[in-house]
């Protein structure tokens, strides 16, 4: 699917004030997206906020140094981005994805617009600008930089080489061709350090991040022959092995480690007994989309989510069954 980046290109110079916005529980493609395209349209003149639902989890704190990144609520209220003429959502097509920001996009009278590499989406009531393709929400930023005539600079190239990297899992998916590799390198010649980039994501972890992640490894149960294998976080290991919510980042990718093991799936419980985040990963004709989009959840063909009521073993049943499913 490509984009139509003519019209982009004229909704973006026919405004002034941007507000930009991602889905909660950000990742470095959220996050590094929204920082790219905020340099990319200040380079125009343009002036520009940041928002999101959630805070900027504390791992990747690193990605914002200037801490420009808000949290509703908290650092501003809706009243203060009524006067925003685009609200564009980057990295989401999902209502249920958007949090706090969802009544924000319903509520302001602005040009809504979205830029997103996802498959599955709702009706936002805005223009979608949307590449399935793209292996990241990131590497659409860059394209829109060349759409607009705006040279990569350090400050876009570090967000936007972390979001093209991480959402590639350091360019060992599938997704990942030789396009990725040039845009890399446009980034790297930008100023992106991948070293420090490298360091700051996966070798930081916390104390409670690495026994979460002992946790998790512990509680790995392969099924379907080792084809299968998942696991599951409770809300009361955080507290109890000091992690933080953020820390179950990736752990999903953990399982997938195991030889033989085709697909992964992970049950995060996020309020006692009620519901959980599902994650799941595939490296076979499983499609994680369809499997979450039943879910009501959406996502990739090799990665995908959704948030899910119920408690864990009637979750385990339901999912589990679904995901053979897909496998057959």
């Amino acid at each position: 699917m490509s984009i139509n980046w003519p019209r982009f290109v004229d909704l973006i110079n026919a405004n002034q004030r941007f507000l930009l916005t991602s889905h909660i529980r950000p990742d470095c493609d959220a996050l590094g997206s929204e920082l790219g395209m905020a340099a990319v349209l200040e380079t125009l003149g343009k002036e520009v906020r940041i928002v999101n639902g959630q805070e900027t989890p504390p791992n990747l704190s690193f990605i914002d140094p200037q801490q420009r990144i808000m949290k509703l609520g908290a650092d501003v209220q809706i009243e203060e981005l009524r006067d925003s003429d685009v609200l564009m959502v980057l990295d989401t097509s999902a209502w249920a994805q958007l949090g706090p920001m969802g009544e924000v996009l319903k509520s302001l009278d602005a040009t809504k617009i979205i830029l997103d590499h996802h498959v599955s989406q709702d009706d936002l009531g805005a223009e979608p600008f949307k590449n399935t393709s793209a292996e990241a929400t990131g590497r659409l930023v860059v394209e829109a930089a060349d759409a607009l005539g705006v040279e990569l600079t350090p400050e876009m190239a570090a967000p936007l080489f972390a979001a093209l990297s991480t959402d590639t899992g350091w360019f060992r998916f599938p997704s990942t061709d030789s396009e990725t590799y040039r845009i890399a390198a446009r980034l790297v010649d930008a100023g992106a350090c991948p070293a420090d980039i490298y360091r700051e994501l996966y070798e930081r972890n916390s104390c409670g991040r690495m026994r979460l992640r002992g946790e998790v490894l512990a509680r790995i149960n392969l099924v379907n022959d080792g084809k299968l294998g998942h696991t599951y976080v409770l809300k009361s290991d955080f507290d109890r092995l000091q992690a933080l919510p953020s820390d179950t980042e990736d752990l999903v990718n953990l399982v997938l480690e195991i030889d033989g093991t085709q697909a992964a799936v992970i049950f995060i419980e996020l309020v006692e007994n009620t519901s959980f985040k599902v994650s799941f990963r595939s490296r076979c004709k499983l499609d994680c989309s369809q499997v979450a989009g039943h879910f009501g959840g959406g996502g990739h063909k090799a990665a995908a989510g959704a948030t899910i009521e119920g408690k864990l073993a009637e979750l385990q049943t339901s999912v589990l069954d679904a995901v053979r499913a897909g496998m057959t």
